[in-house]
Formats: structure tokens, C-alpha cells, sequence
């Protein structure tokens, strides 16, 4: 049997997809055991966000019980409610007085282009992806956050290709790093060994001829009419090892440069990107910085590579998006 390479080889995390029905779009969970310490790192310049503030360094929250990914722009963020529902009824959360107060932040992607925009994830739909959540290794490709992502789309969603939700793990000296990452960059993906574009901008709205969206930028080719807000690569970035908030927050930060690699251009004024780092202590072992932000940089890159291989092509109404297996 093949070992685990997706988030859920970092024991006790918990990953659960939902899907709609009458459009591709979606949410993913991550539910996380107990005493998960979390951080965040938003670069792109149009996040779609929840509860980012309370993971920042200088306030008082360090305990993160689940982490929402969804599609469905800023409305995605209601599937949120029915997660924070869901732990309650768990009895998970910071409990203040009478109540239980889950901590659930979540970042979006904008899939509203691809179908009826109308439809999009919900409270029901938050809940029911913590209903199937399991510690199975995580299904890729089209589903949950990932359905409706697309990627390369500088020169018009009409010239893009499906993107979709990826992951990868490494364990060294006893300690383990995965990510899980939603790919809807603007930008062409990369292989970040060989250069290769994987999946991209293509030359026709018929052909799979890719452009290289930078060289052809570079090349005085001008873009489309660019719309803030309508792209935005997010995901987790998780470890066994005992982190502190600062620490969880620089894993965070380090994890973009996995992103640098793979996605060309990436943190455009036109992404929201974000990531999470999450520090669930199950190992038992103190962090080594230098070799996790190594490792988070890697994770992350290979779930963004993972996510375009493990893509399908759509075909929704009159839109075609092919995936890179159409290339071959």
C-alpha cells in the first residue's frame, strides 16, 4: 500500500469535501484535533477571508479548530457557519461562559464564472463536508474547493485550463509537513524543476497551444480586462511538530515561496492568495525552523503541481476547460 502523501499523513487531521450539485463549485474542511495552533499569510492583493485578524501575531487566539476552503466567492464564506455549527454540536471550540465559540477561518476562491453564479456553497454545505470528514487520504482534482478552479486567465477566462485541489506530504527525522493547496491562480502552473508549463493560458479558445503568459506579457501582449478578486490560489499547510503562533505564522509565510515556484505570475493584484499553517504538536518535537519552512516551501509547491495533474477537464454549458492530460 502506498503511503499517504496528501495533508491528512499529519495524524489527527481531518479532511472532508462537499460538492454541488447543479454547479461545479464546492467546499473542502480541514477539522483539526486538539490544541492545533494556526497561522496565516495572505500575499495576493484580493483576498476572499475569514478570521485572519484573530491568527495575527499580536492578538491572543492560538487555537485554530477547523480551517474552511471554498469556492463560490465572498458568499462561500457562509459555509463557515455551518462548520462553526457542526464543532458546537461537538462541543468544540474556546468556551466563554455559557458558549462554545469554534474557530473556523476560511479563505474562497471565485468560481462564479463557471455556471450559474447563483449557486455557490452554504452553511448546509460547510456542515455536510464535516459530516464526511475522515483521516483517509484526501481525493484531489475536481472536487470540494477545487471544482470550479481554472487556471491561466490573464488573457480571458475564455483561453484557461480546470485547476483544482492538490496535495503532498514529506516526513524527515520524525516530523511531518504536509499541504493541501485550492489552485485558481490567474497564472500559468509550472513544474518548478524543468521550467515545463503544465497548464496555462492557451493561444485559442479551441486549441491546447499554450501562450507562456509571461513571455508574452514580457512580449508587449496586452491582457484582458482584468477584474479584481476573480482568481486567488488558498490552502493549508500542516505539521505534527510542536509550534508556537510565531512559528505557525512564518511556516505560513515560507509556504508562498512554494507558490512562487509553481504559479507564473503569482500574488498578483488580481489573486487573493492565502495560506494557513497549522501546528498540530502530535509528533511530540520541538520545531526545527530551518528544515519545516524548508519543507513547507516544498509541500506547497508539489500540492500545486498535484493539483493540476489531478485535474479533469470540464465541460459546463458552452465552456470548455480542458486539464493538461488534454495536452498529451
Amino acid at each position: 500500500m502506498q503511503p499517504n502523501s496528501t495533508l491528512t499523513r499529519v495524524q489527527g487531521l481531518l479532511v472532508g469535501h462537499q460538492n454541488l450539485d447543479h454547479r461545479p463549485t464546492g467546499c473542502t474542511v480541514i477539522i483539526c484535533p486538539e490544541g492545533t495552533i494556526g497561522g496565516v499569510d495572505v500575499r495576493g492583493a484580493a483576498p476572499g477571508t475569514r478570521e485572519t485578524d484573530v491568527l495575527a501575531m499580536q492578538n491572543s487566539v492560538e487555537e485554530v479548530h477547523a480551517v474552511l476552503l471554498a469556492g463560490g466567492s465572498a458568499f462561500g464564506l457562509d459555509a463557515a457557519t455551518g462548520v462553526m455549527r457542526w464543532l458546537e454540536r461537538q462541543g468544540r471550540g474556546i468556551h466563554v461562559g455559557p458558549a462554545c465559540v469554534p474557530i473556523v477561518p476560511g479563505a474562497v476562491i471565485f468560481d462564479l464564472g463557471v455556471g450559474d453564479p447563483q449557486i455557490r456553497p452554504d452553511a448546509d454545505s460547510g456542515w455536510a463536508a464535516c459530516e464526511v470528514a475522515s483521516p483517509a487520504p484526501v481525493v484531489l482534482g475536481n472536487v470540494g474547493a477545487g471544482a470550479g478552479a481554472t487556471v491561466g486567465k490573464v488573457f480571458g477566462p475564455q483561453l484557461s485550463m480546470k485547476g483544482g485541489i492538490g496535495s503532498a506530504a514529506l516526513t524527515v527525522k520524525g516530523i511531518t509537513v504536509s499541504a493541501m493547496v485550492v489552485v485558481n491562480a490567474l497564472g500559468d502552473v509550472i513544474n518548478p524543476h524543468s521550467g515545463q508549463i503544465l497548464a496555462g493560458a492557451r493561444k485559442s479558445a479551441l486549441g491546447l497551444e499554450l501562450q507562456d503568459t509571461v513571455a508574452s506579457l514580457i512580449q508587449g501582449t496586452s491582457p484582458a480586462a482584468l477584474t479584481t478578486g476573480i482568481n486567488t490560489t488558498i490552502g493549508v499547510i500542516a505539521t505534527d511538530a510542536v509550534l508556537t503562533k510565531k512559528q505557525a505564522h512564518r511556516l505560513a509565510q515560507m509556504g508562498h515561496n512554494g507558490l512562487a515556484r509553481t504559479l507564473r505570475p503569482a500574488h498578483t493584484p488580481w489573486d487573493g492568495d492565502t495560506l494557513f499553517a497549522l501546528g498540530t504538536g502530535g509528533s511530540g518535537k520541538s520545531a526545527d525552523m530551518m528544515l519545516l519552512t524548508t519543507l513547507a516551501a516544498e509541500v506547497t509547491a508539489m500540492a500545486v503541481v498535484s493539483a493540476v495533474e489531478s485535474a479533469q477537464e470540464l465541460r459546463w454549458g458552452t465552456g470548455w476547460w480542458p486539464s493538461m492530460h488534454n495536452l498529451n
